[in-house]
């Protein structure tokens, strides 16, 4: 089995994700990261979700974002917003999956392998940039000219395998692999026990997800 690094946040995306990359015959070193977000239950849900889907391992790495704020998952100062707004809502944290990507790149570089595993999706997200077909292609040929590996000709692959899917084909497909999405957390300020508030623009998407693809929605609200 190849090596390969998988960005689990412990949403529903990430958790397909990772299942989909053990299914495919990779042996999946999963990666999260304490940055300064809202609520630590996601960090317990990519826990549940990393032992329960056969992670080789899983490493949390703090990483302080709310040191610069800008953002309402970093910044407690600024509310969620709990109802659709224009352009990129203010639950954008700057550069955060450019962060996420080049430290997963170094733990790749280190661990031998080249091929990294992200969840983002561009249909039925909330318009963030690093969740774009355009990031995903520039940051493979940022890994290809910024590592050792990639200079000497052993190439990196950012795979995105939901980039283009719904929500409920993401939802479709975790069944498919057998994710237990009762143990994700997607909401932007779940409680300290993982349950949604049913509000946010996070948890709409999720909701609307469930019921596009005719599932039973598990989610726990507050």
């Amino acid at each position: 089995m190849k090596p390969a690094v998988v960005l689990v946040s412990g949403g529903l995306d990430s958790a397909t994700v990772l299942a989909a990359a053990r299914a495919d015959g990779f042996a999946c070193h999963a990666l999260s990261f304490a940055y300064g977000q809202r609520h630590a239950a996601e960090l317990a849900a990519a826990r549940s979700v990393a032992e329960t889907l056969g992670a080789v391992e899983h490493r949390v790495v703090p990483i302080d974002l709310s040191a610069f704020g800008g953002s309402a998952l970093t910044d407690l100062s600024l509310a969620v917003p709990e109802a659709p707004t224009a352009g990129i809502p203010i639950t954008y944290v700057p550069a955060r999956n450019t962060v996420f990507l080049a430290l997963a790149l170094a733990w790749a570089e280190v661990l031998g392998a080249r091929d990294i595993f992200i969840g983002v999706n561009a249909v039925d997200y909330s318009g963030y940039p690093d969740c774009r077909p355009a990031f995903i292609d520039a940051f493979q040929q940022l890994a290809n000219v910024a590592t050792k590996a990639g200079v000497e000709g052993d190439a990196f692959r950012i795979h995105a395998p939901l980039l283009h899917l719904t929500k409920a084909d993401i939802i479709r497909r975790g069944m498919q692999l057998g994710v237990d999405f009762s143990r994700t957390v997607s909401c932007y300020q779940a409680d300290a026990a993982g349950r949604a508030c049913g509000r946010c623009d996070s948890c709409r998407l999720r909701r609307e997800g469930f019921g596009a693809a005719g599932v039973l929605d598990p989610t726990r609200y507050q």
